[in-house]
């Protein structure tokens, strides 16, 4: 079902970019406006049958995008990521496995305490 769907979606999505980039600039957003060629159909009459068309590709693409959803929470259920074993369990570390540091071991050493961190040149 969830594949079906997706399938689905995808077409509207491709659909819909046709769509977009076949309607007819009228605002001139790029600087570029619509060639003024004849046709069978008036000017109106397709630009109102694309924004319909286009209208309807967005709905069917949200109603898709929102049953894929709720398909997805469906499938997850109540569990978490932390329930599927993915952090590692203390008990599943080995005897010799080496011990992480400590936050305080990774800090620079206190002022007189050894060498300076930069030896001089002399």
């Amino acid at each position: 079902m969830e594949n079906v769907v997706l399938i689905i979606h995808l077409l509207l999505a491709l659909g819909l970019i046709a769509v977009v980039l076949l309607q007819r600039s009228e605002g001139g957003g790029l600087g570029m406006g619509g060639g003024g060629g004849g046709g069978a159909v008036s000017g109106r009459a397709a630009a109102t049958a694309m924004t319909r068309l286009t209208w309807i590709l967005a709905a069917a693409f949200i109603v898709t995008s929102i049953t894929l959803t709720v398909i997805s929470a469906q499938k997850a259920g109540n569990s978490s990521i932390f329930d599927g074993g993915l952090l590692p369990q203390a008990s599943d570390a080995p005897a010799d496995a080496p011990i992480a540091p400590l936050g305080t071991d990774l800090l620079p050493p206190a002022s007189g305490d050894t060498a300076p961190l930069v030896p001089s040149l002399d």
